[in-house]
């Protein structure tokens, strides 16, 4: 849609995509929870059992497809070689050859299903795990950073489309196998029990064990991850401060630790990968030996010896492949677990009503709010109606921007109530709280993208027109014009460089876009120039006379000129609220607020 004869174009739409696999999209799975049971992932898992069905039904198949081989050299043994007969080989060679190639093509079919069945289990949860993770840190602080939804559910697909599942559906044939074995001969058959009984006990030995060792080793990786995504984010500052040599070193310590976590798990896997291996071989020699004795014996023919060897390998075959995909398997079931639990936690309440949005009001009853679970502000009362604005003052450290968060939910509440038009927040969906509230945080964060496509919040149904809008009535049109490809210019890490001041007039925009009825500012003239601040105060008188509610943080006083009403916070109290005239020395009254 392009605006033809504007000099602001958006050629394609609010935001035009950037190229390729960098065009902005909606994740899939984002828009709606998977299931009603509460359960995410358990939905997405039940929606797939057909799929599971079929390739239980496949597995069997290819199983009894496995007995191909023991009984071709059944019939060599027994048959070929006793009679002398070629035409007799030469049929059973062509029968071997068309089962086996049988056999080959639902080997490939099962692994062609597995991985789509991780593709369509990622499909399903991906928009929920991301949106998960977004608002993880902001929820549960430092713990919340920690957890990762998206890389869990990274693990699990990676699991499912690997050879790990196969070698699960053909295990429950192990006693099917060793119950061949026994018909063949009562020995052999005790002989193959004891070898997968002392496997089993090795497998389950080296669960207990490597098990803590294992979640040692995730935990530090994570850790280890957070600690690559936190230095690049800071580093214009890191270089600017010289703090690249303590970073490494820092960094080489915790990587230290990180591969002395990933070499003790290691090496545990391949302690009882080598038992398990040596077993199956003394195993496998010790079926030949006793096979051979009953030859000897005259109580087996040489054909059930080899064939008894090949089906006691066979038994043991899944039993080695799971052994051989173990770390991956316990990464993936610990990475499973905490997907459940966490996206079963912070599904939302489904089957929300779509209320009105809200025009009237804004009131704090009591509020009490902090990160990781600390209370900053305490109870917190004071309401606000359409067209007033709030100047927050306090000394540093009081819970001015503490405030705003909660206010805007950005942390969670502890106790008390926001309430807009006496609606508490939780009672819009998440997509429906954008429409109504506009957030300029401290920490200014722009996405890679276009100028459009963040000034509309990536919203792909948004209208160009709303963004020139939101885009003048913060005074930064102009400026956006100015740039390279105007409303197009791509910024972010992998794009145009902004300047601070031109970052915060941009998400100021941001903020304004669809004339948001409570708009909160947090510091929003901190890099503003003159022009920059005399737009901003424009811009919050313009919001004023269209009814919304306007909430600052600042430290300087020209923000108490634009505001009607004046809330000082001390120690995350209210210590005054009222309108600003009681405030009989505006400026005097912020610098003994301690600013």
């Amino acid at each position: 849609m392009s605006m033809a004869g504007n000099p602001t174009p958006i050629e394609g739409a609010a935001f035009a995509p950037v190229s390729g696999k960098d065009a902005p999209r909606s994740a899939p799975g984002a828009s709606a929870p998977t299931g009603k049971s509460g359960d995410p992932v358990g939905d997405a898992f039940r929606s797939l059992r057909g799929c599971f069905t079929g390739v239980a039904v496949v597995s069997a198949v290819i199983n009894l497809l496995m007995l191909t081989g023991p009984i071709f050299m059944l019939q060599i043994y027994d048959r070929v070689l006793a009679s002398g007969s070629v035409p007799t080989l030469v049929t059973l060679s062509g029968l071997v050859l068309a089962l086996f190639g049988f056999m080959a093509l639902l080997d490939g079919l099962r692994s062609r299903i597995f991985t789509r069945i991780s593709q369509d289990v990622d499909n399903r949860l991906s928009g929920l795990a991301f949106r998960t993770s977004t608002f993880l840190p902001v929820r549960f602080g430092a713990k919340g950073a920690a957890i990762r939804p998206v890389q869990d559910l990274d693990n699990v697909r990676a699991f499912l489309a690997g050879s790990g599942p196969a070698a699960i559906f053909d295990m429950p044939w192990l006693p099917f196998y060793l119950g061949i074995v026994f018909l063949f001969a009562t020995l052999l058959g005790y002989v193959a029990l004891a070898g997968a009984a002392i496997i089993f006990t090795l497998i389950i030995i080296n669960e207990l064990i490597a098990r803590k060792a294992v979640k040692s080793a995730m935990q530090t990786a994570g850790r280890r991850t957070s600690s690559i995504e936190e230095s690049r984010r800071n580093a214009e500052a890191i270089q600017a401060m010289g703090m690249s040599d303590a970073l490494t070193a820092r960094w080489t310590d915790s990587n230290t630790d990180y591969l002395d976590k990933q070499r003790h798990a290691a090496d545990w896997s391949s302690l009882f990968s080598t038992m398990i291996k040596s077993t199956r071989m003394v195993l496998q020699s010790a079926m030949l030996a006793v096979g051979a004795w009953l030859v000897i014996q005259q109580e087996i023919s040489a054909g059930v010896m080899i064939a008894a060897s090949i089906m006691t390998a066979r038994a043991l075959a899944p039993v080695e492949a799971a052994i051989g995909n173990w770390p991956v398997f316990v990464t993936a079931r610990r990475s499973l677990g905490q997907l459940r639990k966490i996206l079963r936690e912070n599904e939302g309440a489904p089957g929300l009503i779509p209320l009105p949005l809200p025009s009237k009001s804004l009131k704090l009853d009591r509020f009490t709010c902090g990160p990781d679970g600390q209370a900053v502000v305490k109870a917190a009362t004071f309401d606000l109606e359409a067209g007033d604005a709030l100047a927050v003052v306090g000394p540093s450290g009081s819970g001015k921007s503490t405030l705003v968060r909660g206010i805007a939910g950005a942390i969670p509440r502890m106790s008390g109530d926001v309430r807009f038009d006496g609606a508490e927040l939780e009672q819009w969906a998440d997509d429906r709280i954008g429409a109504f509230i506009g957030y300029l945080p401290q920490d200014i964060q722009l996405f890679d993208g276009t100028v459009a496509a963040n000034i509309a919040r990536f919203d792909g149904e948004a209208d160009p027109a709303a963004v020139v809008e939101a885009a003048r009535l913060a005074g930064v049109h102009d400026l956006i014009v100015g740039l390279p490809d105007g409303y197009n210019t791509v910024i972010g890490s992998a794009g145009y460089s902004l300047s601070g001041g031109q970052r915060q007039r941009i998400a100021l925009a941001r903020a304004l876009f669809g004339d948001p009825f409570v708009v909160i500012l947090d510091e929003p003239n901190s890099n503003l120039d003159a022009n920059g601040e005399a737009a901003l105060t424009e811009a919050i008188k313009a919001l004023r006379e269209k009814g919304s509610i306007v909430i600052i943080v600042s430290h300087r006083p020209s923000a108490m000129a634009v505001s009607n009403k004046v809330l000082c916070l001390r120690d995350g109290q209210v210590a005054a609220f009222g309108p600003r005239q009681k405030f009989v020395r505006p400026v005097e009254a912020v610098k003994e607020a301690g600013e």
